[in-house]
C-alpha cells in the first residue's frame, strides 16, 4: 500500500514511458498540421523544371511576306518545356524579317515561321534554293497557299504546245500579299523551295521565259 502512495523513482519513469492517447491524439495532430504545411510549401515553391523563358510572338495576325515592325511582336514568358523548337527570344532579330505564312496573333515565331535558310532546309532539304516568281495570272496567285505543292512550267516560243516542265515538287513558302489596287499578278511574287540544280533551271528559264505553276 505503501508503494503504491509513494512509488518509487522507478515507477514514475515507468508511468511517464506509458502512452497516453491524450498525448498520441496531440501528437499525430500537430504531425498532420505539419503535413499540411509542408504539402502548401511544396506547391508554392516553383518546380526547378519549369523554368520561364523569354518568347517572341505576334501581337497580332500577321500578313505573309509582309516584314515584321515592332508593333507586330512582343515578348511573353512561357514553360521552357512548353516552348516549341526554334522559337525566338530577341524581338530586334525579327524585325525586318518576313512571315512565310499567315501568324495568329499570340502565336511564337520559330525560325521555320520566317524566312530564312532553316525554313528552306525544313522544306526542302539541306541543299534547297528559294526561287522567286513571278506569275501573270492573278487568279493562280490567289488560289495559292504556304506548303502548296507544285510544277513550274515555262512557256514555249511560239505556242501553248511548247510549254515544258521545268521542275517538278516545288513548294511554295511565300506569296506575295495583294496590294490595294493591284490588278492580276502586278509587282506580286511566289517563293517556291526546290533543290539546288532544280531551283537553278527554274531560276535561268524565268529570267527569258514566262513561268507558271500547276498545283498537284
Amino acid at each position: 500500500m505503501g508503494e503504491r502512495l509513494n512509488p518509487s523513482p522507478l515507477n514514475r519513469l515507468a508511468e511517464l514511458a506509458r502512452p497516453d492517447w491524450t498525448r498520441t491524439m496531440a501528437a499525430r495532430r500537430v504531425a498532420a498540421a505539419a503535413l499540411v504545411v509542408l504539402a502548401a510549401v511544396a506547391a508554392l515553391r516553383p518546380d526547378p523544371a519549369d523554368e520561364r523563358v523569354a518568347v517572341v510572338v505576334a501581337a497580332r495576325d500577321l500578313t505573309p511576306g509582309a516584314a515584321l515592325t515592332e508593333d507586330d511582336v512582343r515578348i511573353e514568358t512561357a514553360s521552357a518545356t512548353a516552348v516549341p523548337d526554334g522559337v525566338q527570344a530577341d524581338a530586334s532579330a525579327v524585325l525586318g524579317r518576313r512571315p512565310a505564312g499567315p501568324v495568329r496573333r499570340g502565336e511564337p515565331l520559330t525560325d521555320v515561321r520566317l524566312l530564312s535558310p532553316r525554313l528552306v532546309e525544313a522544306t526542302a532539304g539541306p541543299n534547297a534554293r528559294i526561287v522567286p516568281l513571278t506569275l501573270d495570272d492573278g487568279a493562280v496567285l490567289d488560289l495559292l497557299r504556304t506548303g502548296d505543292v507544285v510544277d513550274v512550267l515555262a512557256a514555249g516560243a511560239e505556242a501553248e504546245a511548247d510549254a515544258r516542265v521545268v521542275a517538278t515538287d516545288a513548294i511554295v513558302v511565300l506569296v506575295s500579299p495583294k496590294g490595294a489596287g493591284a490588278t492580276a499578278g502586278a509587282d506580286r511574287v511566289v517563293l517556291v523551295a526546290l533543290p539546288a540544280h532544280a531551283a537553278n533551271a527554274v531560276a535561268a528559264a524565268a529570267l527569258v521565259q514566262a513561268v507558271t505553276v500547276t498545283l498537284h
